[in-house]
């Protein structure tokens, strides 16, 4: 480990792997991660979704959303739309994670190049999670197309969606694939971008401070510290991002139909969020942060601890 404050490695083993073996490992236990991060964040999710996209006045605040989704729907409404993001987000943390964790491996491989020494500069580490957050935004943003419109879905809904194969064929069918299935890719993308790299950065400077502190090798931070961190980057991230999260939630849960659609762009979708003043692009963000903290300390305690099962 270098001595060296502004440098880092997360896995101090991880450029001895064979290339292809690391990578395989970092989707395996990215996968486990994504999992995770659903099947303990989806309330949380759907209460902040619904806050978001409801017109004005629909709800009073998050215990509002609660206390009617309960009393209409059951606490099985939560859980709308879940299977698309078990699925979904699993893919999507896979690829976080594994193209955080390679870009990491280029750097240091190139560390002579770049800043001649060992280990990772505080702003390679936002590139990395930067690159990652980019690489995800294409599947993250058709994915969270489905799952917003399944979350949103009430008995009123003009369109009805059976299931995650009924909202592509309906969506593509009614706006068809650029301004159907990938609307709101611009602002995933922005999103994705900054919010990732904030991700990665804060979470792995958490890692360095201690590793530094405590004068101890990567392998030798327990797990339960790293899931300490997730909820750092967690909040990290949303804090960096949430209003374009907004804007983009609003963006895509527009009518299916072209012709009945309020916005016709991006900026459009943000003047209206905005008339009433910018209290609208923060639409949601309390639940947001009690989400943010346990659902990103399970996702990255789930990824840290498969990947050392899964060994270097």
């Amino acid at each position: 480990m270098s001595s060296d404050p502004d440098v880092f490695q997360f896995y101090e083993d991880s450029t001895k792997a064979a290339p292809q073996s690391a990578a395989w490992k970092d989707v395996l236990a990215g996968t486990a991660g994504g999992i995770a991060q659903v099947l303990a964040g989806q309330p949380f999710d759907t209460t902040k979704v619904r806050l978001q996209s409801a017109p004005e006045g629909t709800y009073s605040g998050a215990v509002d959303v609660v206390r009617q989704l309960i009393k209409n729907e059951g606490f099985s409404g939560f859980y709308k739309g879940t299977l698309t993001p078990l699925i979904g987000v699993g893919a999507c943390v896979s690829v976080q994670f594994a193209v955080n964790e390679e870009m990491k491996r280029y750097f240091e491989s190139k560390a002579s190049s770049f800043n001649n020494r060992a280990g990772l500069t505080y702003g390679q580490l936002y590139v990395c999670g930067g690159a990652a957050g980019l690489a995800n935004s294409f599947l993250a943003s058709p994915i969270e197309q489905i799952r917003i419109r399944l979350q949103t879905q009430t008995e009123a809904s003009a369109v009805k969606l059976l299931g995650p194969i009924d909202a592509v064929k309906k969506i593509v069918k009614l706006g068809g694939i650029g301004h159907g299935l990938f609307r709101g890719l611009v602002p995933t993308i922005i999103r994705e971008l900054h919010g990732m790299g904030m991700y990665f950065m804060a979470a792995e400077a958490c890692i360095k401070q201690e590793m530094q502190k405590m004068n101890k090798t990567r392998s030798e931070v327990q797990s339960w510290h790293v899931c300490c961190y997730g909820g750092v980057a967690g909040i990290a991230m949303w804090l960096s991002v949430y209003p374009i999260d907004v804007i983009k939630s609003r963006f895509q849960t527009d009518s299916l139909s072209p012709k009945d659609r309020r916005f016709t762009s991006i900026m459009q979708c943000y003047r209206d969020t905005v008339a009433n003043g910018y209290k609208g692009i923060f639409k949601g963000f309390t639940p947001t942060l009690l989400r943010a903290v346990p659902v990103n300390a399970i996702t990255f305690l789930a990824f840290d601890y498969s990947r050392r099962l899964l060994g270097p």
